[in-house]
């Protein structure tokens, strides 16, 4: 190989930082010269193949148990990520892996379908700066001042947003109307419909899964009647992108698709790339209802999650 004087430079940089352990600012005084240019022959180096860098992540189990969830679902990523003593350990490595899945599969140009709730915040916040151009995100489905303050869904839409330095399409609706006519009414907006066109044509959709226990979001506040909450508690499994579904993956309360806002689960199902953050035991019924009736196509997921969903 034929090595230029960047490339020369780029290697002296690259020893004196990898294998001595200097800091950027120790190397720039051992080379004379400043710290940007330190940090600009770095990257020039694993750009050229120079430097490769491994992470062994003690969080992600071994990829056995990916290849079997591949196998058993037909997915073409699954991440698991090792159990967790509490939930909000769960949720920050869940949120980390599913980050950089997102990272790995979002390209120039992508239109990309986002959810909200608190897996996605954690999803949001694991998110590092990429160079893409041209990225624009789409809520999926409407929120509400109803949700938890941690599910943050305009907060999570910002950070996935300045991530991607993406351009947002927000629903500023709640995720169900009162009544089939008002949501009609609504849709018919030409910003609203817009919106919504833009959610089943994106390529990419990265969302989460809900439980069905009685502290699920969509259960718990007053979006439903007491009998409509009862109802949902009996017949569904969890909601998906808030369409509440049985065991086999089909709305479980067709009365209350008719005023949910948010992505059909048709069109959900034929998008490229389709990428589940979610775990824990709450989630599993309707995690595995998900995967079996092919609305994943990449997963995240814990192990113990992964191992009942298996078995």
């Amino acid at each position: 190989m034929d090595l230029t004087a960047r490339d020369v430079q780029s290697l002296e940089a690259a020893r004196l930082y990898h294998e001595r352990g200097l800091s950027q600012a120790e190397v720039a005084r051992t080379l004379a010269m400043s710290r940007p240019t330190v940090s600009k022959l770095l990257q020039h180096a694993r750009e050229r193949g120079f430097v490769s860098i491994e992470i062994r992540d003690p969080r992600t189990v071994s990829t056995d148990v990916g290849r079997e969830l591949c196998s058993a679902f037909g997915l073409a990523q699954a991440t698991v990520v090792a159990d967790a003593e509490t939930e909000h350990e769960l949720l920050h490595n869940l949120g980390v892996a599913g980050a950089r899945m997102l990272e790995e599969n979002v390209a120039d140009g992508d239109l990309v379908g986002i959810t909200w709730g608190r897996t996605m915040r954690a999803v949001a916040q694991a998110l590092t700066p990429q160079p893409r151009s041209g990225v624009h995100m789409v809520q999926l489905k409407g929120g509400s001042s109803l949700a938890s303050p941690a599910a943050g869904h305009f907060e999570t839409v910002r950070m996935f947003c300045t991530a991607f330095n993406a351009y947002p399409h927000t629903l500023p609706l709640p995720a169900l109307f009162d009544s089939p006519e008002v949501k009609r009414l609504v849709a018919q907006d030409r910003h609203i419909e817009y919106v919504l066109d833009l959610g089943r044509s994106a390529r990419v959709a990265v969302f989460t899964v809900g439980s069905a226990g009685r502290d699920a979001p969509l259960l718990a506040r007053d979006y439903l009647t007491t009998e409509e909450r009862e109802g949902a508690a009996q017949r569904a499994v969890g909601d998906l992108c808030s369409h509440f579904i049985d065991d086999a993956g089909n709305p479980a309360v067709p009365e209350l698709d008719a005023r949910t806002v948010a992505i059909p689960l048709d069109s959900l199902r034929h998008k490229e790339i389709r990428i589940c953050v979610a775990g824990g035991a709450a989630k599993t019924p309707v995690l595995r209802a998900a995967l079996q009736a092919g609305y994943v196509s990449h997963l995240v997921t814990d192990e113990r999650t992964a191992r009942t969903v298996l078995g």
